[in-house]
């Protein structure tokens, strides 16, 4: 195995390569077109899927189809604003399409892993029932929305990290965590707030994300 194979490989938790029943070069051989264009963490989900091959436990599907629809709510959300001529103003323009390609990243990566078993896309109002209608005509609504969603993704994770402890998903999450932690400290700085709120972040529950984004899901 060549340094950038185990590179890849460093992305695999020692627990999914315990119970994957090959070589790490036969992972690599099988998902040889990843490793090609060196995406450790597509790699990583089609090989943890590969691991629970019997089915994930149920408590983790739960959280990453939870996780997965906060993801379609980001990723559809940038994909909308990206193509919503003269909203993003040319000097912001290239932030919120990187935003927007993460997101995608994120919802791929999530039902790699979830496999057959990954949610459906929800139904979204974005205009939250009538209460931003000019969300993709007005760059201060827009904006000071998406700081509050990425507020939102960034606790949502840190909430379900503890859920996921002593499975080969975790890292997955943290994966996705972390950029979600740069995309709100991005947007934060844009709308005139403080990069965070303080040394620490706080942590939120299932049941307190789904209140925030309930007026937006159908």
């Amino acid at each position: 195995m060549n340094i950038h194979d185990s590179f890849l490989l460093d992305g695999i938790e020692p627990e999914v390569g315990q119970r994957i029943n090959y070589s790490s070069r036969d992972v690599l051989a099988k998902f040889s077109k990843i490793a090609l264009v060196g995406s450790a963490p597509v790699l990583l989900a089609m090989a943890s899927t590969e691991a629970f091959a019997g089915g994930l436990p149920q408590q983790v599907v739960d959280i990453l189809n939870f996780a997965l629809t906060l993801e379609y709510f980001e990723a559809n959300f940038y994909k909308t604003a990206n193509a919503s001529k003269g909203l993003i103003p040319a000097k912001y323009r290239g932030l919120f399409v990187e935003i927007g390609r993460h997101e995608h990243g994120h919802v791929e990566l999530l039902k790699g892993v979830l496999g057959s078993v990954a949610v459906a896309p929800p139904e979204i109002d974005f205009t939250g029932g009538g209460k931003y209608p000019d969300v993709f005509s007005n760059f201060k609504t827009f904006s000071t929305l998406s700081s509050s969603i990425e507020d939102i993704g960034v606790a949502a994770f840190k909430g379900q990290a503890g859920n996921l402890a002593g499975t080969p998903v975790l890292t997955t999450a943290l994966q996705i965590h972390s950029v979600e932690a740069r995309h709100a400290g991005s947007v934060r700085v844009l709308v005139g707030k403080p990069g965070s709120d303080g040394a620490f972040d706080k942590p939120m529950t299932k049941e307190e994300v789904l209140e925030a984004v309930k007026p937006f899901l159908g």
